[in-house]
């Protein structure tokens, strides 16, 4: 049975999440500190993950963490945090798909800065986390991308797989359909038209990428 995840629990738990997925600065103690108490009040498919992330952050340098981090989702495509890249690849539908999520914001009365991509999982998570409903949608429509970045960044090791198994754990559980999108993914990759980009295999199979995207 999944979890309890309706929204007065998921809200504050994408908030963590989406704040564990920033770039590790000065302010990641506090960061850690209320992803600890978010945690608290979560089932545990949902709280156990953000505490283990937790316990490697408080015990790994910043400059260590950060760098792992810039190594994990710049440098690894498999890894890449930007959830309109799984379905669209770096083709002119992505264009598209990047100004429908921006005009979702809008429509919530969200406005980005000029240096956040509005399909950056953070932000993704952020605006659920302030508007539930649609901001559910948003990570359902992508649940087939977020379980194979959850799944490379297991396979790469890295400590920010368990903030993915948090996201995870708020979400229905995936269906046929989701399961084959992600094998499809696995398999073949994003669609063409796309720029330097490798194609995909199931993650044990994938070798690291020589290319990422940006911060």
């Amino acid at each position: 049975m999944r979890p309890d995840t309706g929204d007065a629990r998921r809200s504050p738990a994408w908030q963590a999440q989406s704040l564990l997925l920033a770039y590790p600065d000065g302010h990641l103690r506090d960061r850690l500190a209320l992803a600890r108490r978010v945690a608290a009040l979560q089932p545990r498919p949902v709280g156990q993950p953000l505490l283990d992330f937790a316990d490697h952050a408080e015990r790994t340098p910043t400059p260590d963490l950060a760098a792992d981090y810039v190594a994990t989702f710049d440098h690894r495509k498999r890894c890449c945090p930007y959830l309109t890249y799984y379905a669209h690849g770096d083709t002119r539908k992505r264009g598209l798909a990047l100004l429908r999520l921006k005009q979702t914001y809008a429509r919530a009365g969200w406005r980005l800065s000029d240096d956040e991509l509005p399909d950056h999982l953070a932000v993704v998570l952020e605006f659920a986390a302030a508007e539930p409903t649609a901001g559910a949608r948003l990570l359902t429509d992508h649940r087939a991308g977020l379980e194979l970045l959850r799944l490379a960044l297991h396979d790469a090791g890295s400590p920010w797989a368990a903030v993915l198994d948090s996201v995870s754990a708020t979400l229905p559980a995936l269906g046929g359909d989701v399961r084959e999108a992600v094998a499809r993914l696995a398999a073949q990759g994003p669609p063409e038209e796309q720029v330097g980009l490798d194609p995909y295999a199931p993650p044990q199979f994938l070798p690291d990428p020589v290319s990422g995207g940006p911060r």
